[in-house]
């Protein structure tokens, strides 16, 4: 959220709207300017009518490959992460900048993949360029200012509205994620009055070493994003909604990271901000929020050659659980607060020597409550090539798991291992040996209230579909499962009995 749209600005910055031309297509992918690391590549195109600038096109993709060392956290500097690409034109009046692309082309791993998105970025805003162009001109209109003023205006009006029922005040939170080779702490307060909200990050770690460094803009627009899904969630994300939201880092902490350091990973962090924000209001608003889930993705990146010497480079985006809300479970393995979707298995296996053995959902690893933890999965490959074959792992919450609210307890941790008795480090990148199996358990999202005033009857259904074990069930939940002539029944006695004498009431 966000983070394309203060990107057109910084474009204009080094290209003045006076010098553009119509057929001229920009790109960068400067972290700091864009949305925090090289991989993703920001598309703007001017749109014209009667040679005149009347709005701007913007996608931003995450690519497969930018060259430099594969998407990894263990990079020294920016620098050593990829392709920077400055400011700059893509196409010149409808012409290609055939330099830029063979540069392009010559310094990543899988060409055919990364030009091919690049051209559909390119397309998409011709696409929505023509169609707007068409639009206006239906109705006749010269330009998009009072339109664009009315719908900033209402949107950040509502955001406001629904902002000022909150309780005014300042609320804290902190959060230990596991780091690279130590902790890190995210610390929030969050400020309500006058009907917005000032989110400060004083006090969270400095900025790292490592590539897990997250530059402000990133993290403003996941600060964005969580007051956004709390006040008003089914508004447009414009500029007039998020003007009632302020974000404060201080330069050189770990949120606002300063130029030249790595940043490839900042998903790692970055991803868990509106859980501390969730965290820091959830005795305010408990009805708004949720508990804690997997949050970061799980990026891996196979990479290498293949029996036929071809080179071979895949995202692998896996979930897990997202925490429990109010009223309802969390969801198991989805992307939470992002929105990714894993690739299947079986177009990785066509196109790759990665052979898989199981992808199935984890039980008991989303946190107990009265509303469960989404569920995270269980992920386990070998890789069949006599060529050299490496992963780069970005794995989260394998040592801190995500926490409950409100009497919920914690989703499980992550695990990362290897087949040959090896030790697996969750972010570092290793070379796998002929025949390794890996294997990741993604972790669970926590709990939402008492475990103990969960529905018996949901809980037996979950123990049937395997989410819960029968042991689970009984230490966790207090429901008694017993077998029966069709199969695991609940014991409604036994149940309400052991609940009424842990609860210290009379057992009749």
């Amino acid at each position: 959220i966000n983070s394309t749209a203060n990107c057109v600005k910084e474009f204009l910055k080094e290209i003045p709207i006076q010098d553009l031309t119509n057929g001229d297509v920009l790109i960068t992918n400067d972290p700091w300017k864009t949305s925090g690391h090289l991989n993703d590549l920001t598309v703007v195109t001017p749109i014209f009518i009667d040679e005149r600038v009347v709005a701007f096109f913007a996608t931003t993709c995450h690519t497969v490959d930018i060259g430099g060392k594969p998407m990894s956290a263990e990079a020294k500097d920016v620098y050593e992460e990829g392709l920077w690409l400055p400011v700059t034109r893509l196409y010149r009046g409808g012409k290609p900048n055939e330099d830029l692309f063979n540069i392009i082309r010559s310094n990543v791993r899988s060409p055919q993949e990364v030009l091919g998105d690049l051209h559909a970025q390119v397309a998409g805003n011709e696409v929505g360029g023509r169609e707007l162009v068409k639009y206006m001109n239906e109705f006749g209109l010269e330009d998009l200012a009072p339109l664009a003023d009315e719908i900033l205006s209402r949107s950040e009006l509502a955001v406001r509205d629904a902002i000022g029922l909150w309780p005014e005040g300042t609320y804290e939170n902190e959060m230990t994620s596991d780091g690279f080779d130590e902790p890190i702490t995210l610390r929030v307060q969050v400020t309500v009055a006058d009907r917005g909200v000032v989110i400060d990050r004083d006090g969270t770690s400095p900025q790292s070493s490592y590539g897990i460094n997250v530059v402000l803009n990133y993290s403003f627009a996941y600060g964005i994003f969580a007051i956004k899904c709390m006040a008003a969630p089914d508004l447009p994300n414009n500029e007039g909604s998020f003007k009632p939201i302020q974000f404060r880092a201080p330069r050189g902490c770990i949120l606002n990271a300063i130029h030249p350091v790595p940043v490839a990973s900042r998903h790692t962090l970055g991803q868990l901000l509106p859980s501390v924000i969730f965290g820091a209001l959830a005795d305010v608003l408990p009805d708004q929020v949720m508990a804690e889930g997997y949050d970061a993705d799980w990026i891996i990146q196979p990479y290498g050659l293949d029996d036929q010497g071809r080179r071979i480079a895949f995202h692998l985006v896996w979930t897990g659980g997202t925490g429990a809300r109010p009223n309802k479970d969390g969801l198991s393995t989805l992307a939470f607060p992002a929105r990714s979707q894993s690739i299947p298995v079986e177009i990785v296996e066509d196109r790759s020597p990665l052979v898989f053995f199981r992808k199935e959902l984890r039980q008991d690893s989303g946190g107990p409550g009265k509303f469960r933890g989404g569920c995270g999965q269980t992920v386990q490959f070998r890789v069949q090539s006599r060529n050299p074959f490496f992963i780069s792992p970005k794995c989260e919450r394998t040592v801190y798991p995500a926490a409950g609210l409100h009497g919920g307890l914690p989703g499980s941790k992550g695990e990362f291992s290897l087949s040959m008795g090896r030790g697996a480090h969750p972010k570092k990148d290793l070379l796998l040996k002929p025949g390794e199996i890996v294997t990741f358990k993604l972790p669970g999202g926590g709990g939402y209230g008492n475990p103990w005033e969960r529905d018996p009857d949901l809980v037996l259904k979950d123990t049937v579909n395997g989410l819960v074990s029968k042991q689970a069930a009984l230490n966790d939940y207090g429901v008694v499962l017993i077998n029966g002539p069709q199969g695991l029944a609940l014991d409604h006695d036994e149940t309400r009995k052991l609940r009424d004498r842990v609860n210290g009431r009379k057992v009749v």
